[in-house]
């Protein structure tokens, strides 16, 4: 993953992170789901990228 999808995908997780805590304060769970939802997808996202990057290294390191 390019640093600037890394990024991104940090940007998306804090924004849950900080839409979640908005719900909780205000009793919004609409908000709070969003915020949930949002998270979960960049770790998503994440754990994917790691996936990749994993099969990525196991593929390079037969090929030696």
């Amino acid at each position: 993953m390019s640093f600037t999808g890394k990024a991104k995908n940090k940007a998306d997780e804090l924004t849950g992170a900080a839409k979640e805590r908005i719900g909780d304060m205000t009793d919004n769970e609409r908000m709070r789901a969003e915020g949930a939802t949002q998270q979960s997808t960049a770790r998503a996202r994440e754990a994917g990228e790691h996936v990749k990057d994993a099969g990525r290294d196991a593929r390079e390191s037969f090929s030696k």
